[in-house]
């Protein structure tokens, strides 16, 4: 609270002094919670940058026959290349896309569910090919560039 001043010759100086210190308590406070609210929002929509195990650093070769799952279109097979945990699914008889495992918006390992993905961490679901479908909102999961040697039985990754 602000003392009245004592004369009226104060009072202009008063005045000009309310004005030169600033903000009142209510708007710091409301300015406050805005910037702590669009720091969080940021954070979050950092989130595929910032995750950990998001880059292949180099191609690598995956036999198809190595992994049964993939012997049927829908099939996920789980690999872990360079480090990251990555989802093989066949969506096709000659295609396949791989997918990061590490959600786009926390870091946790994203596992198989159903015909798709979930993330434990935060409930949020994806499709076999990565699209986010509902739960916690965030991007899709992060694909890689797959290609199919159908002669060799290969694929490359990266």
């Amino acid at each position: 609270m602000e003392s009245k001043p004592t004369c009226s010759g104060c009072a202009p100086a008063r005045a000009t002094e309310t004005v030169r210190d600033g903000i009142g308590r209510r708007t710091f406070l409301a300015q406050s919670a805005l910037l702590a609210a669009g720091a969080l929002l940021a954070a979050c929509a950092a989130g595929d940058a910032t995750a950990p195990g998001t880059t292949i650093s180099s191609t690598t070769d995956i036999k198809v026959s190595d992994f049964p799952a993939l012997a049927s279109v829908g099939g996920i097979a789980l690999v872990n290349v360079s480090g990251n945990p990555l989802a093989i699914v066949r969506t096709g008889d000659a295609s396949f896309v791989t997918l990061s495992r590490i959600c786009p918006h926390q870091g946790s390992t994203i596992n198989p569910s159903g015909s798709g993905f979930l993330c434990p961490g935060h409930g949020a679901r994806f499709s076999a090919t990565g699209q986010w479908q509902g739960g916690e909102r965030t991007s899709n999961m992060r694909s890689y560039a797959t290609s199919y040697d159908a002669a060799a039985g290969t694929i490359t990754i990266g």
